[in-house]
């Protein structure tokens, strides 16, 4: 089939679970960075037994797909996708209480929704994301964390879409690490996630979100488009504090920044390319790698055109 008739294909497809459908959208439009050309179709989803059918389609096809969340801690090509765009969003994102003590979310729900829900149900073990800006699915694939605390603590199990078909994944079985899972390995596209947290007096909860979103506004750069934490941290050493040690703290390509309040955030001063962030990137990676012996590790993900 040709490349043309595929695109229609799954456009018709998702027409007919009474998806939205954006053609040619500018992805800058979905991102925290702000940055991204057009993609051949955005579509957001609103079931598993829609993505799961458009995903085999696609795959039986070798056509071009990628499943986006709110759009942090990625960074598109200026000339765009090559391919569909698979929106986990507001039409992906219920929420509900199993139990006592468990929570079970849609992975495009967003993890400031789904700290809120536990708030209000007295729920505690998920303030340390309180302002990750991200959603369930990312959080799970990135193994999201921040003051201590990881997604890993918290996560007990995930459905996810291999080869056509539902899988329940322990958390045991996803091999989570510092920013990392198996997910980005394997493949397998996350569409729920169950979460396993314990009773708290709600003031406690509330003290410990407000004092974590606090601390972010206070020390990041939330005043400027960004794709979150830039780096990854090297074991025993901060990224922000070998970057500031290496004399770059407001270093500039174009219209990209090494951030004056946190040296670990390159932001979007106004109308920056792709070329100006990852010429950025790279030209702090070989500084710091020069000058301390540490390579920085991007935790942004860079998706090429193709």
């Amino acid at each position: 089939m040709k490349e043309d008739n595929v695109i229609e294909k799954i456009i018709q497809k998702a027409e007919k679970y009474g998806c939205d459908v954006l053609h040619n959208e500018n992805l800058k439009n979905h991102t925290t960075f702000k940055i991204g050309g057009p993609c051949k179709a955005f579509i957001s989803i609103n079931s598993s037994e829609c993505l799961r059918e458009l995903i085999q389609f696609a795959e039986d096809f070798n056509y071009p797909y990628f499943v986006l969340g709110k759009g942090s801690n990625l960074l598109f090509d200026d000339r765009g996708y090559n391919g569909v765009i698979f929106h986990l969003g507001s039409d992906f994102s219920s929420i509900r209480l199993i139990g006592d003590t468990t929570i079970k979310a849609e992975a495009g729900c967003s993890l400031m929704n789904v700290c809120r829900f536990a708030y209000e149900n007295g729920l505690g073990g998920l303030e340390f994301a309180f302002g990750i800006p991200g959603t369930v699915g990312g959080a799970v694939y990135m193994n999201a964390g921040a003051y201590g605390g990881e997604i890993k603590d918290v996560l007990v199990s995930v459905k996810a879409i291999n080869n056509g078909s539902m899988s329940e994944i322990s958390v045991d079985d996803m091999d989570l690490s510092y920013r990392h899972s198996l997910f980005q390995q394997n493949g397998f596209i996350v569409t729920e996630a169950v979460f396993k947290l314990v009773k708290k007096e709600k003031s406690e909860i509330k003290s410990l979100m407000d004092d974590y979103l606090n601390r972010r506004k206070s020390k990041q750069p939330l005043e400027y488009p960004n794709g979150g934490s830039t780096f990854k941290r090297p074991t025993g050493q901060f990224a922000g504090k070998l970057i500031e040690d290496c004399g770059l703290r407001g270093f500039c390509v174009g219209n990209a920044e090494v951030s004056n309040k946190h040296c670990g955030f390159v932001i979007n001063k106004g109308n920056a390319t792709f070329k100006d962030v990852t010429e950025l990137i790279k030209k702090v990676q070989e500084t710091v790698k020069e000058k301390t012996g540490y390579f920085l590790e991007c935790e942004v993900e860079i998706v090429k055109y193709d």
